[in-house]
């Protein structure tokens, strides 16, 4: 197999991979009655404190629109809130409040054992290394 075929199917498996993780960690969202968007945000919020709106579509991979649609709905549930900033008052930040904090307590653990089994399948030293790789290509696709 030469250079080219090795990186297609590399794609593939990592497509797969990826996809299958992500399907059910999805369906372990909607279970806790939240979107996929709005478990992401709640989760960044919930280990990153207070960001600014406009960088959370950076972190988590989702389009501005999707990230003011998501925010107004969870703020609509009590969940978060924006808070503007005393000084710049082009950001305003999304900040969880003791509702949303609470509703994570009890939401996060479950979830994050089973990205664990999901991800059982590995040692803990292979889990090391394929984090590695996986930055490696992450940073060297940026720069394409």
């Amino acid at each position: 197999m030469d250079n080219r075929e090795r990186s297609l199917k590399l794609f593939v498996v990592l497509s797969k991979a990826y996809k299958v993780v992500m399907d059910r960690a999805v369906k372990d969202m909607k279970r806790k009655g939240l979107s996929a968007a709005e478990f992401s945000i709640l989760e960044l919020l919930y280990h990153k404190g207070r960001t600014p709106l406009q960088r959370i579509s950076e972190q988590i991979l989702v389009t501005s629109g999707t990230i003011t649609y998501t925010v107004d709905k969870l703020e609509a549930k009590g969940y978060l809130q924006r808070v503007a900033c005393r000084e710049d008052r082009r950001v305003t930040y999304a900040h969880l409040t003791a509702s949303g904090e609470e509703l994570f307590d009890k939401l996060f653990p479950s979830h994050a054992d089973l990205i664990e089994s999901l991800l059982d399948g590995i040692s803990p030293d292979e889990k090391e290394v394929a984090i590695t790789l996986l930055k490696k290509i992450g940073y060297h696709a940026q720069q394409e």
